[in-house]
């Protein structure tokens, strides 16, 4: 009785295989597999039918076995057999667990006698077998048959292997009384993976088809060819008995009989036969998990804690339960408030290092994105001096004028700053966009409840589009006053005097520059530092690898390494200006180049800077921080500016200086309102849209939660979380109840030790060519195989063999 509890843990660990594998998670615990290896017609699946003592493996000619076949032997008062993949479905008549166990080889396998990795899982209850857990592999072949692929006997040995390498993995190497045991496939393949014959068992099938005056004593008494846990051997139902229906019951009484008939074999009976040899692996199955008993508890209370705190809320779970349900929905609502509200404000627990999202993507759009907006709507050099001189020339009609009219400034000045609408509006949706994506990814935690989850992301997103309208109005009314009064008299305005006295300097002709006069005082303050690649400088002037860049109000440096010590280059960044280069084809780097507006060498003999970035975003954010240097883009084609030269107006010096002023007041005053936009535009968004989302997230959803939909149905969980639910409280179960039963394991119960080893040396030199060397001689037996040939003996009919 000592092993009793310890058979009792067999079933219970299968059960626990089961929940894990129904959660799509290992159960990492290691009981033991036994891996019936041997070669085509050897006898395996009769073995396994015995163990059974029903008919249910399928039968034929070449490579019947061509999946693993997973088999769970569970002791029990009924007797059935139940697939995994058809779980719950019990099936009586083993003639149909055959053919199931065919459709689903050829599901996999198609009908060509192809061969697959992917296990077939089949428990058998029965009050006849012992609690054992066997995998029938295809049998080794060398000759592919049909459409066999020519490396079948390479795809079934690397099969075979990835269950025989396992500690845990006991070896059945079944050979044939007619085959020379010496250049047995299935012993050399168990020899290379349990070279001390720990896990290696040899059994021996049809010893009752060996000729007259001749048997395998010396080979089952382990004294020829001998492996450290012996041989058993085993009679299995010949061909003529299956084709006849022969009971299994009645054939383990022929075997019974016949080894206590046999002379040669009656004083080792009680040894022989399927019966001993299930015994034999079940004892084996006893002795590991007595072995590992230390090892095999903490695994099974690391599972248990591993899951104890989801348990935990399962526990006293009452589905209709309407309180439950009422805090449930109340405590999601709350959870859902405060993982918005921390995506957006920012919080240091579950940071995403992957991409910006949330508020930081938000503040990116405010003063990345959409001040780079701006600049590169607003600089089209060429139509605005274009624009000007029309207005100039019409306001003044059919007389030449000789005063600058400021009607022209006004003009303009309107145009450019209805113009800001376009980056103004496109912000705002921008920034519903993110604010979108932000509640999905908080809704993630309610799935769960699919119609909550649901409901919650549509009222959420329609308050948000309804807040779109009034924004929107917002923003496009903060530029209408801007249009509504053109303020000459703000302090920062160049004025008429200082846009004429600059007119008259040359050198700011046809260019807008950096504007110097509107940088800030602190000119030296770092603005940006990062890795860059000059790409278009070769490798041995120093190009095409990484510096440290460091930008300055004033200039861009870039230094040999981060440290800033060695300093390779400073280029002031007066008269620059960005533009984008196409990415390359042949390479994975985003690029944009500098140049200098008065068609000036930038670096060396380089017209063009190209720097180098890993992604596009990275080239954005360069572009705005070179922005606020005062490095404006180029909205011009490189083609057009081939041209550009020839295109300048025609214009006499009057309206020339004229052109200038407005231009320069135009430049002055569009300062002064892209400031202003570039601050509350931003603020609006915040208030109206972002800061107005989160207020009715925390006040009103609930409210409308309940409004919208009935309780039970937004509470309503979904199937694969209730299934969830089960499997995980079965499985808790099941571990605690193996925890139970582990504690009440005798450590004093019956303990077989490991046989001595044994030389086993001729499974190695067995097989080199066909010179196998002389193998031992069987002792003078009446025998009529010739002496060099190790048989066991000859077949009576070799037509029978099965």
């Amino acid at each position: 009785m000592g092993n009793r509890e310890m058979e009792e843990l067999i079933p219970l660990v299968n059960r626990l295989q089961d929940a894990f594998s129904s959660l799509g998670q290992s159960c990492l615990l290691e009981l033991p597999q036994i891996a019936v290896v041997g070669g085509q017609s050897a006898g395996k699946s009769s073995v396994l039918e015995n163990f059974v003592g029903r008919d249910f493996l399928p039968r034929g000619s070449g490579i019947v076995t061509r999946r693993p076949l997973v088999l769970q032997l569970v002791t029990s008062k009924a007797e059935y057999a139940e697939f995994l993949h058809c779980k719950g479905r019990k099936i009586t008549d083993f003639d149909e667990v055959r053919h199931e166990i065919e459709a689903e080889t050829d599901r996999v396998t198609g009908m060509n006698k192809g061969i697959s990795s992917i296990p077939i899982n089949l428990r058998v209850y029965s009050p006849h077998v012992l609690n054992l857990t066997l995998i029938d592999l295809p049998g080794i072949t060398k000759v592919p048959v049909g459409d066999q692929p020519p490396d079948i006997e390479y795809q079934i040995r690397e099969m075979i292997m990835q269950f025989i390498t396992r500690e845990n993995c006991l070896i059945l190497a079944v050979t044939p009384a007619n085959t020379d045991l010496a250049n047995s496939d299935a012993l050399k393949l168990a020899k290379e993976v349990d070279p001390q014959g720990l896990r290696t068992i040899g059994v021996i099938t049809k010893l009752d088809l060996m000729d007259e005056g001749t048997d395998a004593r010396d080979i089952l008494e382990n004294k020829l060819l001998p492996l450290r846990r012996g041989y058993i051997g085993v009679v299995n139902r010949s061909q003529k008995d299956i084709d006849g229906k022969k009971d299994i019951k009645a054939a383990t009484l022929a075997e019974r009989k016949f080894f206590l008939s046999h002379p040669a074999y009656r004083h080792i009976a009680d040894r022989m036969g399927t019966p001993h040899l299930q015994k034999v692996l079940n004892q084996q199955l006893t002795n590991h998990i007595r072995d590992t008993l230390p090892n095999f508890r903490n695994k099974l209370q690391g599972q248990l804690l591993s899951i104890e705190h989801e348990v935990e809320a399962y526990k006293n779970f009452r589905p209709e339960d309407p309180t439950r349900k009422t805090k449930a929905l109340l405590q999601m609502v709350q959870q859902f408030a405060v993982d918005f509200e921390k995506r957006i404000e920012g919080s240091g627990d579950q940071v995403d290092t992957l991409e910006l999202s949330g508020g930081a993507k938000i503040n990116r759009i405010f003063h990345e994105r959409f001040p780079f907006e701006i600049v590169k709507m607003e600089f089209n050099e060429k139509e605005l001096r274009r624009e000007i001189s029309y207005a100039i020339k019409n306001i003044h009609g059919i007389r030449t004028g000789l005063f600058t009219p400021d009607m022209a400034f006004e003009a303009i000045v309107k145009k450019q700053i209805v113009k800001l609408k376009g980056p103004s509006l496109k912000s705002v949706d921008l920034v519903i966009q993110e604010l979108i994506n932000t509640v999905k990814k908080c809704t993630k935690k309610l799935a769960n409840f699919p119609r909550l989850c649901e409901e919650t992301e549509r009222i959420v997103a329609n308050h948000i589009r309804e807040r779109e309208g009034k924004t929107k109005d917002q923003v496009l009314l903060l530029i209408d006053i801007q249009v509504s009064y053109i303020n000459t008299n703000h302090e920062d305005f160049i004025g008429f005097a200082n846009a004429q006295q600059r007119s008259s300097q040359v050198h700011k002709k046809n260019t807008i520059g950096n504007q110097g006069t509107n940088l800030p005082p602190s000119r030296q303050i770092v603005i940006r530092k990062g890795w860059l690649t000059i790409s278009n400088i070769g490798i041995m002037k120093g190009g095409s690898k990484g510096y440290w860049f460091v930008l300055t109000a004033e200039s861009l440096s870039w230094y040999k390494d981060d440290e800033e010590k060695e300093k390779k280059y400073m280029l002031p960044l007066d008269n620059l200006k960005v533009r984008d280069v196409e990415k390359s084809f042949m390479s994975s780097k985003h690029i944009f180049a500098l140049f200098n507006t008065e068609q000036r060498n930038v670096y060396k003999d380089y017209r063009f800077l190209e720097l180098a970035c890993d992604s596009q975003e990275d080239v954005d954010s360069w572009k705005a921080s070179l922005l606020r240097a005062g490095v404006y883009p180029d909205k011009s084609l490189t083609e057009n500016d081939e041209n550009g030269q020839a295109e300048n107006f025609s214009m006499d010096p009057q309206l020339e200086r004229q052109v200038e002023t407005i231009r320069n007041l135009v430049d002055s005053y569009m300062s002064i309102i892209n400031k202003c936009i570039r601050d509350l535009i931003p603020k609006t968004i915040m208030h109206l849209m972002i800061n107005n989302v989160k207020d009715f997230i925390n006040s009103e959803l609930l409210a409308q939660l309940y409004s919208s939909e009935d309780q039970n149905t937004l509470m309503e969980e979904s199937a694969e979380q209730a299934q969830r639910r089960d499997e995980m409280l079965r499985m808790y179960q099941a571990l605690k109840e193996a925890l139970v039963v582990i504690g009440d394991i005798n450590t004093s119960t019956t303990f077989t030790p490991a046989p001595p080893p044994v030389d086993d040396s001729w499974i190695q030199h067995s097989r080199s060519s066909d010179s196998f060397g002389a193998p031992p001689q069987v002792p003078s037996r009446p025998t009529r195989a010739p002496p060099s040939v190790p048989r066991f003996g000859a077949m009576k009919d070799e037509a029978a063999e099965p």
